[in-house]
């Protein structure tokens, strides 16, 4: 018996040990699809029993384009002082959120750039007033770098940033700009970010506040496959720590290859972006069923149909995936980059999901299911 079919073996049993991420970078590597799928499909069934796969109905928000971090695989920004700049006003935005609503939307996910014009203030009136006009919508708003960012214009820490956005209504913070938690590749795509030590700490701190946090994790930048699940043990170990001191901790884990058509990064390394950057199909894949596998505290493995399209998303979720994301009405990062589809109706998900061979069901952005849909409600609504 080969090294990677006695550890799909050890993982088949009733109580698994975690993956170390030796193992797991050889199951990354070496382990066919069919068979990594397979086990990371049966771990699915274990973690989150049942048939449902699930979906939220939300609405991106990038509230300003304006940035100083300039990463080199960003096609949305623009420098200060930038012809193109812009950052919309608390109406524009209250505008947004307002058609969500219209269509039974649940949750904005709203983040920009590290904007260093805006005062602290701007971001606790916003929050304060759509908390005020929208109590039905969940704000998950910002990331750790935008956090930072926030904290060096204010003078505060991050951690009375993040306090001080939770009185005035914020719900969660969303893992944006983890990208890949390795410094040595950080360092080469993101230099101005910070470390990685720098955005789990400030998710350590928002999980501690109560605020609902999710993981992610941008793959493709020429590192190694033991690299990438280096990124995942981070991710577990914070999760563990935060687990077990009480806190709820990460909901999800969602990951996708970095775009390289439309950005600094693609660019430099022009001749490269097929051969050795990026991911395919089947990478994808393998890194969905590694991440089900070793990341064993978090339930909610995310497929990404906006970056690698809607026929490898619906197979994902038989790579271990159990939620296809979310509508994503108005998305400008990902789309930056040169991906063609950055909208879905709640009709495609639904039979995306179905045809996929399981039931579709609408969720909060806490995995709490709303809603359960059968065939003949999803053939009226189609």
């Amino acid at each position: 018996m080969t090294r990677w079919e006695k550890i799909l073996e050890s993982q088949l049993s009733n109580d698994p040990i975690p993956l170390d991420v030796n193992d797991a970078a050889i199951l990354y590597s070496e382990a066919p699809l069919n068979d990594l799928m397979y086990v990371a499909m049966e771990r699915r069934r274990r973690k989150v029993p049942g048939n449902v796969v699930t979906y939220l109905v939300d609405r991106n928000i990038n509230y300003t384009n304006v940035c100083t971090i300039n990463c080199h695989f960003c096609s949305f920004y623009r420098p200060p002082g930038h012809e193109e700049n812009y950052t919309q006003t608390t109406e524009q935005i209250c505008d947004r959120v307002q058609e969500l609503v219209h269509i039974g939307g649940s949750r904005i996910l709203m983040q920009g750039g590290v904007n260093p014009d805006l005062e602290f203030k701007w971001y606790t009136n916003l929050i304060r007033v759509l908390s005020s006009r929208f109590p039905s919508i969940s704000l998950d708003c910002f990331s750790p770098i935008e956090i930072e960012g926030i904290a060096d214009v204010s003078g505060m820490s991050t951690k009375a940033v993040l306090a001080e956005l939770k009185s005035a209504g914020l719900h969660g913070l969303p893992g944006g700009g983890a990208e890949l938690l390795v410094d040595k590749v950080r360092s080469g795509i993101s230099p101005l970010k910070g470390s990685s030590e720098n955005w789990l700490r400030v998710m350590s701190e928002a999980q501690e506040l109560g605020l609902v946090t999710s993981a992610t994790n941008v793959f493709g930048f020429g590192e190694t496959v033991f690299e990438r699940v280096e990124h995942m043990e981070k991710i577990r170990s914070l999760q563990e720590r935060t687990m077990s001191n009480g806190y709820m901790g990460f909901t999800s884990f969602i990951s996708w290859p970095v775009m390289l058509e439309n950005n600094t990064f693609g660019k430099m390394n022009r001749g490269n972006n097929r051969l050795d950057l990026g991911a395919g199909s089947v990478e994808y894949l393998r890194h969905v069923a590694v991440s089900r596998l070793f990341l064993n505290n978090i339930d909610h493995i995310q497929a990404s149909w906006p970056t690698m399209g809607m026929s490898v998303a619906q197979i994902a979720l038989q790579a271990g995936a159990d939620d296809i994301g979310s509508t994503m009405m108005e998305e400008n990062v990902v789309s930056a980059s040169g991906t063609q589809k950055t909208e879905a109706t709640v009709a495609e998900l639904q039979n995306l999901i179905y045809d996929a061979g399981f039931i579709p069901a609408k969720r909060d952005s806490e995995y709490n299911i709303l809603q359960i849909f059968d065939r003949d409600i999803l053939t009226s609504v189609a």
